[in-house]
């Protein structure tokens, strides 16, 4: 069965506690789970990690693209939270690892404040899902595995 891998970036396992007014109270935990039903209903496995460190991030990224070039995975679904913004090194491992992504956002990042506005990982993004909570999660997995079965292009 091939994998569906869910990275996260800093913050997110804070999530049900902070700023519940703008990221909701739905839990880390909800949201995995929200992951794995979505994945199992795609005919795949979901893959959960979560890090406050870019440097980890950067790490499973690339171990997804030697995944997705055996045929074990279809890809990633990424929020990397703050390092949207700032990290250029995700932006080059997705890229250099040819890892089909897709960006999510619990928030709508375009109504918050301007520094938010600039993502580093959309160029390199097969697709974007932002503002719609943790079923943007739900809606994320289900691109990837509709995009594995319907198209066998490089991502950018």
């Amino acid at each position: 069965m091939r994998t569906v891998h869910v990275l996260q970036g800093p913050n997110l396992n804070l999530l049900g506690t902070r700023e519940p007014g703008v990221y909701g109270t739905e839990t880390y935990a909800d949201a995995i789970a929200q992951c794995e039903r979505a994945a199992a209903a795609n005919g795949l496995v979901a893959d959960a990690r979560q890090s406050n460190h870019e440097g980890d991030l950067v790490d499973w990224l690339q171990e997804v693209g030697r995944e997705v070039a055996a045929g074990r995975s279809v890809g990633a679904v990424l929020n990397p939270g703050a390092l949207t913004h700032t990290s250029v090194a995700i932006r080059d491992a997705i890229s250099g690892a040819q890892v089909p992504v897709v960006e999510v956002h619990l928030t709508n990042v375009h109504a918050r404040e301007d520094f938010r506005h600039l993502s580093y990982v959309s160029p390199v993004a097969r697709g974007v899902v932002i503002g719609l909570g943790t079923f943007g999660y739900e809606l994320a997995v289900q691109a990837l595995a509709s995009l594995a079965t319907t198209t066998q292009e490089e991502p950018r």
